[in-house]
Parts: C-alpha cells; structure tokens; sequence
C-alpha cells in the first residue's frame, strides 16, 4: 500500500514521503490518526497545497520539544528508594518511576519516552534519555538515593552489659539472706 507521510514517522520517514507500507498497518493506525494518506495523483494535488501548513505545525512541535529538552536537562530528579544490605535496592527504578518523580517537578512526561535499556538496581547517578521528537533527545540527571538514614540494628554486647548489675545485685541479695 502506497502512502504519503503528513508528518515525521520515526521507523517509516519524514513529512512529504511516499512510502510503501502493508495494508494492516496503513489502514489500521497511519491513516485513522492523521500520520499518512492515499498516494493518489489528486491527494498528491491536494498535500502539496496543505504542505507549508503541515510543514509549520511540524516545526512547531520540533520547537516545543527542544523547549522541553532544555527544561529536562535544567531539572534534576532524585528518586529515593529502600535499600537492604549492601545498599542493594528493594525492586529497581522503570520509567514509570522517573516520570512521577518528573511529575512532582513540574515537567509532564509520558512514560513511554522515558529510554532505559534495563529498570535500574543500584544508588547512583544516571544519564537518561528521553525521546520527545524524532529529532530531538533530552538528558534527565538522576540521581538514586537510599530513603532516609542507616538503621542500625542494637548491638548485642548492650544487652548483655545491663544483665551484669542486676546478676551482681542478685548474688548480693543471696548473699545477705
């Protein structure tokens, strides 16, 4: 099936393109949500007319999305999460994780942009990337750290250390009677 792009497709190719997809695919999701058309002679009149309008929205939302970019990389996140032992983390960080903790920033970011190769498993600082458009790329910093302070477990020595006054304070006692 031939179609023409009437916007930017990452996987398929730029606004203006004829390309060649399978019928389910055109059909199904390019052509019901506005991303492509019939590659008919008389479309083909009729694009060429809407062309600079399709063209300004498209760079309006490259604009947008390098306005976002430059928000991202300003905002720094810090996620903190539980740790066990050996600083090792309870569950990991998804991008479900970093785009809440974007959310509470103030910087809206659908979940599905979010790029990370694995969920991340340690404390530390991460580049992420973010795909916002398909030319542009932000870089969030963030940073995983432990929730709140070490909880220190009581040494047992402590214990064992009080029961000494009262076992000395008992044999005195037996020792009067």
């Amino acid at each position: 099936m031939k179609l023409i792009l009437r916007a930017d497709i990452d996987s398929l190719g730029r606004l203006g393109d004829v390309v060649t997809v399978k019928p389910g695919y055109g059909r199904n999701y390019l052509i019901p949500q506005g991303f492509a058309a019939p590659a008919t002679a008389a479309y083909l009149k009729q694009f060429e007319l809407e062309r600079k309008k399709l063209q300004a929205q498209a760079d309006r939302l490259r604009a947008d999305a390098e306005e976002l970019a430059a928000k991202i990389a300003a905002t720094p996140v810090e996620i903190t999460v539980r740790v066990g032992e050996g600083d090792k983390l309870y569950g990991s960080v998804t991008p479900t994780h970093i785009a809440d903790a974007m959310a509470e920033q103030g910087v809206d970011i659908d979940r599905r942009k979010i790029v990370l190769e694995d969920p991340i498993r340690s404390l530390g600082e991460f580049e992420i990337e973010i795909k916002l458009h398909p030319d542009v790329r932000g870089e969030l910093k963030l940073t995983v750290a432990k929730k709140g302070g070490v909880i220190e477990e009581p040494v047992e020595e402590a214990p064992a250390a009080e029961a000494e006054p009262e076992a000395a304070a008992e044999s005195a006692d037996a020792e009067t009677e």
